[in-house]
């Protein structure tokens, strides 16, 4: 690769947010042969990347020398979305940091459910933004890209630009449970709520005493205040805002831990001015206002309260104290009813409509007591009218956020939104923060210093290390960076097997030393080539090299003793799975010299789908509703019924061509030996063959379609 007329620029931290240590930026580098690409070149800290022990891939260490890829889709939010954290809380976007703990969701059994996750990246970027109305007044400003989570599946504001793609319509509805219309936000640091909250916790479970005894020389008077309660936050919120108020309190143990109570503390005063004061600060003013109401009612709750199995309510026998609690209620618009006395003569307030009146309720009183505001494990059930009603373009430019969750989706404004990842490759990138997004290739310069240190640690156990299964190594970039020789050098003087994945011919280059290579380790070499049609290929896989190209190179690695791997994946329905398609694939495939073929239906991973479609509606609009049918929903698998199909057609004809792998001849005399769970046998549920490391990571290492 020529790399005439570079252009070195300073390197742009923000453009590299996941990096953890910034200082090892050391150029951004720019040239014509890339449009609109930039290579940030780092100094990384680590070449192995270690597989984590829940993935399905059938090995444990990957090296991947490039980060990157050149079709982003950036997914963003305005940074004023309140976002729901884990502790019951919502918060804006802007205040929410890397690590951070939110809720996410998850399907778990019969429902998708709330679960705890964190965020993992989050860097900002300037966007068109839509402005998303719901029927009970929940409003989100989102870019067009942005997925939420509706009836039907996940859905983008708007359509795309060209083609088409799931988007949001005035017949959808969220998932979710909303956060109603905007409101006047109360000030929770103002003297009205303060006052009222203190009234609600001191009223609901305080103890104020007034009396006397005598004494030898004269009668004592005796003015004690005493709050004792299990939960800290609440005790320390109400000491904090005495404290305010000029009335000091002293914390004390009150109760310890036995086997049927919990441990509580107090804090008291015996001052007489301070306890009047405290009598006094607890009286309810005149005509009290909607703030003073959210502190009553977030006081009452954490002293009376209790939010479970799905039923918030607040239990009191003072009459007063109902009184209050449901005139609050209906000053702030909190569905509710009142039960009937029970034995002793309390009564509940409960409040009614399922998740979003609670998540109403919290929002607006704010209660201190965490644990009584959690939704973890909650199934998603929408009982708010979160039916889109409008969606309205903004002018100009807007400056949102991204975000990266470990569930890949979070709650904003509370409704279901989808994580932000760069298209399709963001899931298996094994990448930080916004160095995947937008034409950002990250190139390890040092990738091969690194890893010579790594493979001479006493605890490396020489297991297979895969390439190709994240980013592909021979990428174009490669002909200027030249990496992949002194990996493969390293690797093999260590007696570390390794498994390349490729669709560059670039590989050519290196045969010389994987030849060598394979003398010293087992060496396996896979190449994908998924399209016989020239200008099918060039439509999908413009920056890729030909098919005849990578048939040559097969050919070549072929010549060199390589018992190489093709994988015939995608098929792609009603374009590559016809029988005269497959047949005159796998005659080319058998004349370039490969020795197995791996064959897989499209798969559509979610980040993906929608780019396919628009794809789809730009160069086949007569298929398109064809592939909704076979992709429906948020369906990424083919149906089981056409998979069963593509097997009937396509495993005679692989073992026709003498393609599956059973025709293994001894090539080690060859100086060869094979690659660590290299093809023996033909058994595959997903293929004709058996899956080597690299083949089973296939579906996970398509740059567009898996």
């Amino acid at each position: 690769m020529r790399w005439q007329g570079q252009k070195l620029g300073e390197t742009d931290a923000a453009a590299l947010p996941g990096l953890e240590d910034r200082s090892s930026v050391l150029r951004s580098v720019s040239t014509p042969e890339f449009a609109g690409m930039t290579f940030h070149e780092v100094l990384s800290k680590s070449a192995l990347n270690h597989v984590p022990g829940a993935s399905r891939m059938p090995f444990a260490w990957t090296i991947n020398p490039y980060r990157g890829c050149s079709h982003a889709c950036v997914y963003c939010v305005s940074p004023d979305t309140l976002i729901l954290c884990a502790d019951g809380r919502q918060r804006p976007l802007r205040d929410l940091e890397i690590g951070d703990e939110i809720v996410g969701t998850e399907r778990i059994g019969r429902y998708r459910r709330y679960v705890r996750t964190e965020i993992r990246a989050k860097w900002s970027t300037q966007k068109p933004a839509f402005r998303l109305t719901l029927a009970d007044g929940t409003a989100v400003v989102a870019s067009g890209d942005h997925r939420f989570l509706t009836e039907r599946g996940w859905k983008h504001v708007s359509d795309a630009e060209s083609g088409q793609r799931p988007h949001l319509t005035t017949n959808n509805r969220l998932m979710g449970f909303g956060i109603g219309p905007s409101v006047d936000q109360i000030d929770y640091a103002s003297d009205s709520y303060r006052r009222g909250y203190l009234a609600g916790m001191i009223r609901g479970d305080g103890m104020i005493f007034h009396g006397t005894y005598p004494s030898a020389t004269r009668t004592r008077e005796i003015n004690m205040f005493r709050l004792a309660l299990i939960d800290s936050e609440a005790l320390e919120r109400t000491r904090e805002y005495l404290d305010a108020e000029g009335v000091p309190t002293r914390l004390r143990a009150f109760t310890a831990k036995s086997a049927t109570r919990s441990a509580a503390d107090a804090i008291h005063t015996a001052a007489r001015a301070g306890v009047a004061k405290i009598e006094h600060l607890i009286i309810t003013p005149g005509s009290p206002d909607e703030t003073w109401f959210a502190g009553f009612l977030g006081g009452v709750f954490d002293a009376e309260g209790s939010c479970s199995r799905g039923v918030l309510r607040i239990s009191n026998k003072d009459t007063d104290i109902i009184r209050l609690i449901e005139e609050g209620m209906n000053t702030l618009g909190i569905p509710h009813i009142v039960g009937p006395p029970r034995p002793g003569g309390v009564r509940s307030v409960r409040v009614i409509g399922g998740l979003p009146s609670r998540r109403k309720f919290f929002a607006t009183v704010n209660p201190a007591i965490t644990r009584k505001l959690d939704v973890i494990g909650t199934a998603v059930k929408t009982a708010a009218d979160l039916r889109v009603v409008d969606i309205t373009p903004l002018p100009g430019i807007r400056d949102l956020l991204d975000i990266t969750t470990g569930t890949g989706d979070f709650i904003a404004n509370g409704v279901i939104s989808h994580n932000c990842f760069a298209r399709g490759t963001h899931e298996y990138l094994d990448l930080d923060g916004g160095s995947d997004f937008d034409s950002q290739i990250v190139v390890k310069v040092n990738v091969v210093e690194v890893l010579e240190k790594e493979l001479r640690r006493g605890s490396w156990q020489h297991e297979t290390v895969a390439l190709g299964t994240n980013t592909d190594p021979y990428q174009r970039a490669e002909g200027r960076y030249k990496l992949m020789p002194g990996i493969i050098e390293t690797l093999a003087a260590s007696g570390t097997p390794m498994s390349i994945l490729t669709k560059g011919t670039l590989i050519r280059r290196d045969i010389p030393l994987l030849v060598k290579a394979a003398q010293r380790v087992p060496v396996d070499v896979q190449m994908s080539i998924a399209m016989y049609d020239d200008e099918l290929q060039k439509a999908i896989e413009p920056g890729a090299p030909t098919t005849q190209a990578r048939l040559d190179t097969v050919r070549a690695l072929a010549d060199a003793g390589f018992p190489v791997t093709v994988f015939l994946m995608p098929i792609m329905p009603h374009m590559t799975d016809s029988l005269e398609a497959i047949d005159s694939a796998l005659v080319r495939i058998k004349e370039a010299g490969a020795r197995t073929v791996i064959y897989g239906a499209l798969h559509l991973r979610p980040g993906v789908k929608p780019w396919f479609f628009e794809w789809l509606g730009a160069h086949r609009p007569d298929l398109v509703s064809s592939y909704r049918g076979l992709y429906p929903g948020v369906s990424a698998e083919a149906p089981k019924g056409y998979r069963q199909w593509l097997a009937k057609r396509a495993r005679p004809l692989i073992r026709m061509h003498g393609l599956d792998g059973r025709h293994e001849d001894d090539y080690s005399r060859r100086g060869f030996r094979p690659g660590q769970g290299h093809v023996q046998s033909a058994a595959s549920t997903a293929a004709a063959v058996r899956f080597t490391p690299s083949a089973r990571a296939a579906a996970a290492a398509q740059p567009m379609l898996f």
